[in-house]
């Protein structure tokens, strides 16, 4: 491990961790009042503002609220960058003061982190469906990172009111992935285990979404997913009615699944799909994926562009990302060739 991935993984690995309880706890806080009657669904589901790539509810106001105190308070002991989509990177370091200072910029010997705070607000604002916190850490660097300098990806889970333990996944560049189990109410650790793809191609019997949850781009990866089915039943004689679909609204939590195997494959291609059909309309974002894209790939699957070539791409605001996840090596080399096919025929 060289000095950099140090940096990023095992010495900030506590502190990320500890960003994510901070997020957590009072955005199901929040939800609990909600579903106990004792406050409004729009303390928390009202859009408060349009970002760089998406919509901010009110519940992602109190997330990134308990990023600025964590940034505020860790920046007071050790330079860092940290970027969300609201607030784009901030440079922080310790003041003369023993307070925090902002910095010029990137060139402080500190990590460089991206973070959403609430990847699937959508889900989890009306309490339906987990939402994820994804981070993305990279070591120093003289300017923003791209996705090869990712060393370190967590994906932790903001679940449901009705849940007593949240998933939280990590892992190393090179250092294969694992997940613990955290007790909700105390923070107890439950236990650890290694995250690892199995090596089946399963290719029905499971789940194998096309996203496009915009009901403008929604008919086109319909189609995409049907000429996938039609290509896969034709060539490997697989059941199509047992090749099930998942609109799940959340990257992180997409690619979280494929790493446990729940998702046998993820395409998100909406920004080809919406540059094909003359219909751009709002896509996945750097921070929304990267480092639940180290988590999977670390795994052991496969997460690459939609026509096969590596992840490439700087971690901003704005940058579309394009991607699609395989749960393993077998299933990738059976699905690429129909979906790349499917892209063509859009």
């Amino acid at each position: 491990m060289t000095g950099t991935q140090s940096s990023a993984a095992s010495d900030w690995a506590g502190a990320i961790s500890e960003l994510c309880a901070e997020i957590r706890r009072p955005v199901r806080s929040g939800l609990a009042e909600v579903a106990a009657g004792r406050a409004s669904l729009d303390s928390v589901a009202e859009a408060v503002s349009v970002g760089a790539g998406d919509v901010t509810f009110a519940i992602d106001v109190v997330a990134e609220q308990q990023v600025t105190r964590w940034l505020e308070r860790e920046g007071s002991r050790r330079p860092l960058s940290l970027m969300t989509e609201d607030a784009g990177w901030r440079h922080v370091g310790p003041g003369p003061d023993g307070g925090h200072m902002e910095l010029a910029g990137f060139d402080h010997g500190g990590p460089r982190i991206a973070l959403d705070p609430i990847d699937g607000t959508r889900n989890i604002m009306h309490d339906l469906r987990s939402a994820w916190i994804v981070v993305s850490a990279a070591g120093p660097g003289e300017g923003a990172p791209r996705f090869d300098d990712v060393e370190f990806g967590v994906v932790s889970e903001i679940p449901d009111t009705l849940a007593t333990v949240a998933r939280e996944l990590s892992a190393r560049r090179g250092g294969g992935a694992s997940m613990r189990v955290l007790e909700l109410g105390s923070g107890a650790d439950l236990g650890q285990r290694p995250v690892a793809a199995d090596a089946v191609r399963r290719l029905d019997g499971g789940y194998f979404p096309c996203f496009g949850f915009h009901p403008a781009l929604r008919p086109h990866a319909q189609r995409l997913g049907a000429h996938i089915a039609r290509r896969l039943a034709t060539e490997f004689g697989v059941d199509e009615s047992r090749m099930f679909d998942d609109q799940y609204i959340s990257s992180g939590g997409q690619l979280a699944l494929l790493a446990l195997g729940r998702y046998r494959s993820i395409v998100d291609a909406r920004g080809e799909i919406g540059t094909r059909v003359g219909d751009s309309r709002q896509t996945c974002k750097p921070y929304d994926m990267a480092g639940a894209a180290l988590v999977a790939q670390e795994a052991g699957c496969v997460v690459v562009r939609p026509d096969g070539a590596p992840l490439d791409f700087e971690l901003d605001t704005h940058t579309t990302v394009d991607f699609a996840g395989f749960h393993n090596q077998e299933t990738a080399d059976a699905i690429l060739p129909a979906l790349r096919e499917g892209l063509d025929a859009l």
